[in-house]
């Protein structure tokens, strides 16, 4: 039994934090009291069970995924594995760049499963999955920076948007970047899918070899990471106004080959105080100014 993981209200009394190791989740669910606690019950149940059972194929998830390979066999590393699939025959990409947004559409699936909810939302450090049943909405919050979060714009997702993932990534996040991006913020139609297209798009917003930029190999920050002795970002000087430019246009120009084919909805790229967007939702409902209401700030 996993006696590591922590399960318990938040003060506000509606939200629900599940902790165990890296894996750090805010959830909250919406409906009749008794469902709420169905689905708080259901989500706790699963999440104690995911840390161990991803232990049991690290070393799978931390290798380059290829489709020649097996799968591997649990759920959420299958998830992970699904969602990385369409970059491997073109990019570097393990499991683990979808881990995040997995998690969260596995404590998803449990809560509503289990109990008739009219909106829930599963929150893994910014990597967010949800469920709107018809007619419900949600207020999406956009950040320029995870580290430092400050809102841009919004944007309400309805019953009827394809969008039940969000993902960000950048150099300033949590994971490492290979790429120079603030933030990258993917709209997709599920959490893990958003998580990939993210890292892939983040790494794209990118200088090449170019002096301004920090880079250090990923191994002598974490030596466990599936990145090995790739470069990765750790900063990033004053850039002109073309580089800027230069750096999100090739990120830009990832992005919507993405949304053509499908892999995502919408995105929006942050470097320096610039903001691209690309996609049909955040095209039609970003909102510039901020909303002072309860909203997913993600980050």
């Amino acid at each position: 039994m996993n006696h590591r993981a922590q399960i318990r209200r938040l003060d506000d009394g509606r939200r629900l934090h599940l902790h165990d190791g890296p894996i750090d989740l805010v959830v909250e669910a919406f409906g009749p009291a008794d469902e709420i606690h169905a689905a708080y019950r259901a989500a706790g149940e699963r999440f104690v069970t995911i840390l161990d059972e991803l232990c049991t194929e690290l070393s799978f998830l931390r290798q380059a995924c290829s489709a020649e390979k097996e799968w591997p066999q649990g759920a959420v590393a299958r998830r992970m594995t699904a969602a990385v699939m369409p970059y491997a025959s073109e990019y570097f990409i393990t499991p683990m760049a979808a881990v995040a947004g997995a998690v969260a559409e596995e404590i998803l699936a449990s809560m509503v499963g289990a109990a008739n909810l009219s909106r829930a939302y599963v929150n893994n450090g910014g990597d967010i999955a949800l469920h709107l049943a018809a007619a419900e909405t949600f207020v999406v919050g956009m950040v320029e920076r995870p580290d430092r979060p400050s809102l841009f714009g919004t944007a309400t997702l309805t019953s009827d948007d394809p969008v039940r993932g969000i993902a960000t990534s950048g150099w300033r996040g949590r994971s490492f970047s290979l790429g120079i991006a603030d933030a990258v913020t993917v709209l997709a139609d599920r959490a893990d899918t958003a998580d990939a297209a993210a890292t892939i798009i983040a790494n794209s917003v990118d200088l090449p070899e170019h002096p301004a930029v920090t880079r250090i190999p990923a191994r002598e920050l974490d030596p466990d990471t599936d990145l090995g002795t790739r470069l990765v970002t750790q900063a990033v000087a004053e850039l002109t106004e073309v580089e800027v430019h230069q750096a999100l246009a090739a990120g830009v120009r990832t992005a919507e080959c993405l949304a053509k084919i499908g892999l995502i909805r919408s995105v929006a790229l942050t470097l320096q105080g610039e903001i691209r967007v690309a996609g049909e939702v955040l095209n039609s409902k970003l909102i510039p100014s901020p909303i002072p209401e309860r909203t997913l700030v993600h980050a």
